[in-house]
């Protein structure tokens, strides 16, 4: 009876002490607190930026990219104008044509009294006249020579003598340069100062190639028009080759060259 007893007890202490053990778990739990229960995370995908809106322009725009643009033009056209070099108009001097003759004062010194102050001179208007290949009125600078003339004038035609000739010689304005002439048959023209429109030697047969207008005037039937047109055909035709060739010049018939036949001769 007695053991019976004991197993009850026993049964009843273990029961006692399993429901404590229960317990106090169960009063474990409640003053532990509860953990929230994890909420799941979803990734987050980056939005993609938004299209570009297209750029619409107004009036008003379009009138600010107008004004914009001229003025940029405006001043382009400026630079490209102010960077040119200016141009300086360059002063034209025209030379007055010395007479054909010379004065007493043609040779005077810059700064002489009736001398202009300054001026610059004009070129030198020579006649090459004799054994040259284009005899006739020639334009040289100041300061020429005679050979100059001579060149000027086509050089020498043939092998004429001109050991009378100083070529090294200043050439003066107005004056007759012959080559190769005596000076018996065609006077020399006047130095300067001299006489001007001396006539020939009485007597002398005038050359049709080295006459000047002067010369030619003095011949019978021959005036002032018709010497300049002889002049002008043998600066046209180069020289005479024969005293008929004067029936080629305006004004001169068979008797107007009947009487200067013997007066005359083509070199």
């Amino acid at each position: 009876m007695w053991d019976d007893q004991e197993t009850r007890a026993e049964v009843a202490r273990r029961r006692l002490a399993r429901l404590t053990a229960e317990f106090e778990q169960a009063q474990a739990r409640r003053t532990q607190p509860e953990r929230p229960e994890a909420t799941p995370v979803t990734p987050v995908t980056p939005a993609e930026p938004p299209a570009p809106s297209r750029l619409r322009l107004s009036g008003a725009h379009v009138r600010v990219v107008g004004v914009v643009l001229t003025a940029a033009a405006v001043v382009t056209v400026w630079w490209v104008l102010a960077g040119r070099p200016a141009e300086h108009a360059v002063p034209v001097t025209v030379d007055t044509p010395a007479s054909a003759t010379p004065g007493p004062d043609a040779s005077a010194t810059p700064g002489s009294a009736g001398g202009a102050q300054g001026a610059e001179p004009g070129p030198l208007v020579v006649d090459v006249a004799g054994k040259v290949r284009r005899p006739g009125i020639v334009e040289l600078p100041p300061g020429s020579r005679v050979v100059d003339a001579i060149e000027a004038a086509g050089g020498v035609r043939g092998r004429p003598d001109t050991t009378s000739l100083n070529l090294a010689r200043k050439l003066v304005d107005g004056e007759q340069v012959l080559v190769g002439v005596e000076a018996a048959a065609v006077p020399a023209a006047p130095a300067p100062g001299g006489a001007a429109g001396a006539g020939p030697v009485p007597g002398a047969v005038i050359d049709l190639n080295t006459a000047t207008i002067e010369q030619l005037d003095t011949l019978p039937g021959v005036g002032p028009v018709t010497a300049q047109a002889i002049l002008s055909w043998r600066e046209e035709h180069g020289s005479f080759t024969s005293v008929d060739d004067l029936l080629d010049v305006k004004g001169i018939g068979e008797a107007t060259l009947a009487e200067l036949r013997d007066l005359v001769s083509a070199g």
